[in-house]
This record gives C-alpha cells, structure tokens and sequence, in this order.
C-alpha cells in the first residue's frame, strides 16, 4: 500500500511518502522523506503485538510502545514520552485531495498531479484560453478516471504531458498564465 503522511513537528511539518508490503512472516517498509532517498526497513510480525489501540514494537535493537488514536486522515500518536500529530493520505485520501487541491486549476500557475497515476486524454492544446469548469485533462488514479477542471478563464502556457504518460505525485502537468 501507498501512502502520503505529513508529522507534524516543533521544527515545522516533515512530509514523507510511504510504501509497505505485507508478506507471510514480515512487513517491507519503503520510507522517503521528502526531498531525501529511500530508505527500506523490514519489520517481522514475531516483533509486532497489539492491545486495543496500543502497538508494542520490537525493532532496531529498541521497544517501542505506541498509542495510536485518531480517525480518518487525523492522528495522533504518543511514543517515548512525546506526542506527535500524523496525517496520513492513503490512496483514497490522496485522490480526494488532488481532485480538491490539485486536480482544480487555481491560483497558481500550474496544474500538479496530486498523486501517482496515468495520463489517460490531454483535451486542450497550448494556447487555448480555457473556460472556468472547461476539462482540461483526464487522468486515471486508482482504477478511476478522473476529470481535471479549470476553476478560473486561464491561457494554456505549456503541457508537459500526453496521453499514456506515467506521471508521480507533485509532478507538474499543464502551466498556463491569467487571461488578460
């Protein structure tokens, strides 16, 4: 599984991209923070318990106890005398967020993929002036086709994608400029 999770810290949020995959006797867990490489842990499910919400952890040479508590994309988790706030963008989460955030033309000067995904029709070309609500692009995100909108009458500036294009999470798609 594939998901976005931002901690919130003293120092300002830290944003990091997390993949897991489960197998028999362990979990494989890919951690990039943002702007770093990835880095891989293995945690075995012999080190793993749980009690109602709260996680024991045996790895790295260290006992880790977590109490988890939250719902949605909002939680909150108390470790080695902290509490920390997490939020974490599954899939579902990271599709919702890009069809409100940056699945919608703007006030910037771009349109930004919102999360891994496939560039299915490009429907504009550069130059066009396009019309608030006027589709600009679809693009397929977990089996899903999703239309991508303006929200405000803009000029198309460039398209830096086209159809079939594999496109990440933060890539720039389309930049275009106000109408004047």
């Amino acid at each position: 599984m594939f998901f976005e999770a931002t901690l919130g810290t003293d120092a300002g949020d830290k944003n990091f991209k997390i993949d897991i995959n489960e197998t028999r006797k362990s979990w494989k867990v890919n951690l990039q923070e943002e702007g770093g490489n990835w880095v891989r842990y293995e945690i075995s499910k012999d080190d793993y318990k749980t009690v109602e919400n709260i996680i024991n952890l045996i790895w790295g040479g260290g006992s880790y106890v977590l109490d988890v508590y939250g719902s949605g994309i909002d939680y909150t988790v108390y470790t080695r005398s902290s509490y920390r706030n997490v939020r974490i963008y599954n899939d579902e989460a990271l599709l919702h967020e890009s069809l409100k955030k940056g699945g919608a033309l703007g006030g910037g000067d771009n349109l930004v993929a919102g999360m891994p995904g496939k560039i299915v029709k490009v429907m504009v070309a550069k130059g066009d002036i396009v019309k608030p609500n006027q589709p600009i692009l679809i693009m397929e995100a977990m089996k899903m086709e999703n239309e991508m909108r303006a929200s405000v009458e803009v000029k198309i500036k460039d398209i830096l994608v086209k159809a079939a294009d594999s496109v990440e999470s933060g890539q720039t798609l389309v930049l275009f400029e106000p109408v004047k």
